[in-house]
């Protein structure tokens, strides 16, 4: 496996979370399947349900544009979030145009994910692209950074200002993403290596891509920014795991639009591959709090694709938390957050 070296910067597993865990009597949500997706990268589409506390009823659901079983995004029917707002979770995806090329008759847009940074890591924001030039459509809403709503809600960029992408060509499901020189400039190997996890989510996140090669100005980059960053090939997600959360929600994203039963998809590295997850309404008010177990875990990231019921008090701003609790007091550990408009 081709990686990227830099200064140390372990982040600590904690071999002890979720211990508490497995003791309360909630249901545990098993995650299994195959296939290669958004979640995951190298693990496989995860299927699984879940009955959560309290219970609700049927009503409308939250999906991505891994929609299908191979992660594939689908075409978009709804926004994402702007400069003002939050966007809108829509129905599931028919289509599935290429990744870098091609052509797919009748698409006008493709719902996909661009990932900024939520403290130290990595955050998916939804973003419609238009096909067939579906990855350069990601990397480019990329660079144009985080929206008002977003940056309201602690998403940042690594990316400096004024980056421009050159091309994205794509080959054996490697990308070549081209930026300007720009994209280089100034921080310090953790910023170098945030812009770099950035756009390898943001590009491996479509089927057809496992993992990214970097060219500045048209030129192989082996060595990235001042700092000594080095690229001894393409890259991908495994090689930028610390700046992963513990458990990264790939569905829904920041600003979605839900209904009971909620959906959610993503993947998780955590003690014995469980962990969390809890819904809030627009009170503060617990819609539902469900006990999920990945494929896999404890060193190994695996994937989880869940589906439960939650009953909320009012439609209106509401929360998803993936958190484990703490072995020492029995307080949650919040890893990832989602904010979300949840219907009632």
């Amino acid at each position: 496996m081709n990686s990227v070296t830099s200064a140390p910067r372990a982040r600590g597993r904690r071999p002890w979370v979720c211990t508490a865990a497995l003791t309360l009597p909630l249901v545990v949500v098993g995650a299994c399947g195959t296939g290669t997706g958004p979640a995951g990268q190298d693990g496989g589409r995860a299927a699984g349900s879940a009955t959560g506390t309290p219970g609700g009823t049927s009503g409308g659901t939250s999906t991505d544009p891994s929609g299908s079983a191979s992660g594939a995004p689908g075409p978009s029917v709804g926004g994402a979030p702007g400069s003002t707002g939050p966007g809108t979770g829509t129905g599931k995806g028919t289509a599935r145009p290429p990744a870098g090329g091609g052509s797919a008759s009748g698409a006008r847009g493709v719902r996909t994910g661009v990932y900024f940074l939520h403290g130290e890591q990595v955050s998916p924001a939804p973003r419609t692209v238009t096909a067939p030039a579906t990855a350069a459509g990601a990397v480019r809403a990329l660079l144009a950074g985080p929206g008002r709503y977003e940056r309201a809600h602690g998403r940042t960029t690594a990316i400096p200002s004024g980056t421009v992408l050159r091309s994205v060509v794509i080959r054996d499901r490697v990308a070549t993403v081209d930026l300007s020189g720009r994209y280089d400039d100034g921080g310090g190997s953790l910023s170098l290596r945030a812009r770099l996890a950035q756009v390898v989510f943001t590009v491996t996140r479509f089927p057809g891509v496992r993992k990214v090669g970097f060219a500045l100005d048209g030129t192989p980059v082996r060595h990235f920014g001042g700092k000594g960053v080095v690229l001894n090939g393409p890259v991908g997600r495994t090689d930028f795991e610390d700046l992963a959360p513990a458990v990264l929600v790939e569905s829904p994203m920041i600003g979605d639009t839900v209904g009971s039963p909620l959906r959610v998809r993503g993947s998780a590295d955590t003690f014995e591959a469980v962990f969390r997850l809890r819904v809030t309404d627009a009170t503060g008010r617990t819609a539902a709090d469900v006990m999920v177990r990945a494929t896999s875990g404890t060193g190994t990231r695996g994937t989880f694709d869940v589906t439960f019921p939650y009953k909320a008090a009012h439609t209106g701003p509401g929360l998803l938390r993936a958190y484990f609790l703490s072995p020492v007091d029995g307080r949650p550990v919040t890893v990832d957050t989602v904010p979300l408009t949840v219907r009632r």
